[in-house]
């Protein structure tokens, strides 16, 4: 890959790209003008539902060991062992007779003996191969298309699914290899839907496309947290992995189907569908060449508002997200079926939420009330340091169970907000280049997917209220200081790095 020559580093990210604003006038300006085409039962519409499911399978099979992991260990005397040491800090509810007591499932499954800081490694697992591909995939899905990364990243992650129960048998080793394997599959799948989305989304309906796809992972996680309960206490939690990954399996045959990469290649989209967004979009919609702008990238501020931006909220969601049933179990005593409803009743607010926010997102920038960089950090700050504090309000609920849940639900709920703020914020900056880019983000991002279980196994280790009031505090503190930092050097223009190979292209026309 060719390195860009860098004269697009930027320092202030409002007085950014004045000369560009003029050259991108006559390619963006349709994308305002031109008459919209009917939402209802679109191509991209249609689009947008199908990777709603996909995501909503995605994470699905990314959290299912978070819940089944409560009835995979067997930790009686483990329990027994910290009740004596931390004196009952929280009793267990009177109703509840599997708080403190595992027994094999109802088809003899079997439990093991790991401990909190082998679980916390497990549930971090998937993240270290998610790492691997999510730089190569955003930048392969922008330059071929995203239908193949992100039906691919699916179904591999569902097929590897279906191992789950035969690695857990063969060891912890084999356990960590196999999420480790479905981490690097799933790597692809959504720096493969912003590179799609430049494809299809519209400038002014970007925002709510972009939201109703990504709020599958809160409905996905919403859905399998209670489901994989439910499976665990009726039919065993190996079932669990057979039943996520065949549901899988089953998308990605919707998927090769019914989806193309492009307006212009799908065979069943409307005339003036296609040329609306065909004509919204402009030349942005097009593929990026086999050379890129590395060194400008590497130094464009608002890029690195969005990586440490999206890098301390991350914290937070997954901490929430491996973490939340074991301090359903281990603190609250909940039993399995309560665990798995309450700790998915956080996701159903954020689902909600963030659909919410992104048409609250376009309708602002329709009415023109405000600019895309105001619009992405008023929605990036409710949705950090809002729920920032209803975290720290957590750590201070002590035994109060139905108000630590209320105060776990609001802050779930209130970040999806973040939705149509900063995690949308790559294809605001570079159209062209937004898979590469929410790779690159996204890499960066995941990094606390594998050091935040592995900070709770450790802070959290003796189960304790003053250990856990420490892993919401920490959280809170790194979703504000990220707040902060986008606030402060967040941008919603489109850069000059983003635009410099259509430029060289017309430059090279005119030669000629």
């Amino acid at each position: 890959m060719a390195l860009g020559d860098g004269y697009s580093i930027n320092s202030d990210p409002e007085e950014d790209c004045e000369e560009t604003d003029l050259l991108l006038n006559n390619d963006m300006e349709p994308a305002v003008k031109e008459a919209a085409a009917p939402q209802l039962c679109s191509a991209r519409y249609s689009l947008a539902l199908l990777m709603f499911f996909g995501f909503a399978v995605v994470y699905g099979l990314r959290v299912n060991l978070s819940v089944a992991m409560v009835a995979m260990v067997n930790d009686t005397e483990s329990h027994q062992s910290l009740n004596r040491s931390t004196g009952h800090e929280c009793p267990a509810h009177s109703d509840n007779r599997n708080s403190s007591k595992k027994t094999d499932g109802p088809d003899g499954s079997p439990r093991y003996p790991w401990s909190p800081e082998t679980q916390g490694m497990l549930l971090g697992a998937f993240f270290f191969g998610y790492l691997v591909t999510q730089i190569p995939g955003g930048y392969l899905a922008g330059r071929f298309g995203g239908r193949i990364f992100l039906g691919g990243g699916v179904l591999g992650t569902a097929a590897l699914t279906l191992l789950t129960p035969l690695a857990a048998q063969l060891g912890v080793s084999w356990l960590f290899a196999l999420r480790a394997l479905e981490g690097f599959g799933e790597g692809v799948t959504f720096p493969a839907m912003m590179a799609m989305w430049a494809r299809w989304a519209p400038p002014l309906e970007r925002s709510r496309l972009m939201t109703i796809s990504g709020a599958g992972a809160s409905f996905g996680a919403f859905v399998a947290f209670p489901v994989t309960g439910v499976i665990c206490e009726s039919l065993g939690w190996p079932a669990v992995f057979y039943i996520c990954g065949g549901a899988g399996c089953l998308w990605a045959v919707f998927w090769f189907v019914l989806v193309s990469d492009d307006p212009r290649t799908h065979p069943r989209i409307s005339e003036p569908e296609k040329n609306y967004i065909i004509n919204s979009i402009g030349s942005q919609g097009s593929a990026h060449g086999w050379s890129i702008p590395l060194v400008s990238m590497m130094f464009s501020v608002p890029l690195w508002a969005i990586i440490i931006c999206q890098m301390c909220s991350n914290w937070s969601y997954y901490t929430l997200l491996t973490s939340l049933p074991t301090y359903m179990d281990t603190v609250l005593h909940f039993d399995l079926q309560q665990n798995s409803f309450l700790s998915a009743l956080p996701y159903l607010g954020a689902w909600l939420f963030s659909v919410l926010s992104g048409v609250a997102a376009d309708h602002l920038l329709e009415r023109e009330v405000m600019s895309v960089t105001a619009v992405r950090k008023i929605f990036t700050l409710a949705g950090l340091v809002l729920p920032a504090a209803f975290l720290v309000a957590v750590g201070y609920t002590r035994c109060s169970s139905a108000l630590a849940v209320t105060c776990l639900t609001l802050s779930t709920t209130i970040g999806g907000a973040s939705a149509a703020g900063v995690f949308i914020n790559q294809i605001d900056i570079a159209p062209r280049y937004a898979g590469f880019l929410l790779g690159i983000t996204n890499t960066f991002g995941t990094i606390p997917g594998v050091l935040s279980p592995i900070a709770v196994g450790y802070l959290a280790k003796d189960h304790s209220l003053a250990g856990w009031r420490n892993v919401f505090l920490l959280s809170a503190g790194v979703s504000i200081f990220g707040a902060l930092f986008f606030l402060a050097l967040g941008s919603g223009k489109i850069q000059r790095w983003a635009v410099e190979e259509e430029l060289m292209s017309e430059e090279e026309k005119m030669e000629h």
